[in-house]
């Protein structure tokens, strides 16, 4: 598929993995398309860059819609990339008091991590699918899991049954839109430095590095960004979880 020329949506583009998604898809020739609810992050991309940026909800049907058809009016839609976060509630199923885990702080993140990127692809697919094919190919779509969806450590319930859920959905979401042409995938990332962490990022290496196989230290956003990019690029990659994650498996805690 080629990227240049064509459109592409980025949610959370103004976030640590979004943002170096942006950054290389707009150097590869995509027209852009920052969809987050980080307004100074966003604006400031667009200014810098030329993109477009639409404040963007994940989970809120009319935002998302909004921000695909931005990208639509752009060109071509054929490049969807969904990187956003939130909170997320933890804890341990039963507490050292007793008490079970809130189903409210359960909910919330089943919505943030796992609805709203349900949300984003339907849509996403919806517009992808109203494009010309070219050879036989329409677009791509590459969410976002996390190593936690094998591994989920000891508090982290809520966050992996969410990630777990993207990464179920990637196989018939690939099947089920193969008919139209569009191809989907999923990156897992393991630790990566991103600026969200700020002065705690030093901590964050000097505890993860030496636990990852190899390379020794945390990934880097322009390491998911340049994945993506092969992604778009690679028509035979499809239904297919990807880890990136320099081998670390998460231990217990």
């Amino acid at each position: 598929m080629q990227i240049r020329g064509s459109s592409a949506v980025v949610v959370g583009g103004a976030g640590g993995l979004g943002e170096a998604t942006v950054r290389r898809l707009h150097a590869a020739g995509a027209n852009v398309v920052v969809a987050d609810l980080a307004d100074d992050k966003g604006t400031a991309l667009e200014k810098e860059l030329g993109v477009r940026y639409v404040r963007t909800d994940a989970t809120d049907e009319d935002s998302v819609r909004a921000a695909l058809a931005e990208a639509e009016a752009a060109g071509p839609l054929r490049i969807s990339v969904d990187a956003h976060g939130g909170p997320a509630s933890g804890g341990r199923l039963v507490g050292r008091d007793g008490s079970p885990l809130d189903l409210d702080g359960f909910r919330r993140t089943i919505e943030i991590y796992l609805t709203g990127v349900f949300n984003v692809m339907r849509l996403a697919a919806a517009a992808i699918g109203r494009q010309d094919p070219v050879d036989g190919d329409r677009g791509v779509i590459v969410n976002t899991a996390s190593i936690a969806a094998y591994e989920g450590q000891v508090g982290q319930l809520p966050y992996a049954a969410a990630k777990g859920g993207v990464v179920g959905m990637t196989l018939v979401a690939a099947r089920d839109l193969s008919p139209l042409g569009i191809r989907v995938v999923t990156i897992a990332p393991g630790t990566f430095l991103t600026p969200a962490y700020g002065k705690a990022a030093d901590q964050l290496e000097e505890y993860w590095g030496p636990r990852i196989p190899h390379p020794k230290r945390m990934g880097a956003p322009a390491e998911y960004a340049s994945l993506v990019e092969h992604v778009c690029a690679n028509d035979y990659l499809n239904g297919e979880v990807i880890r990136l994650d320099g081998a670390v498996r998460f231990p217990p805690k």
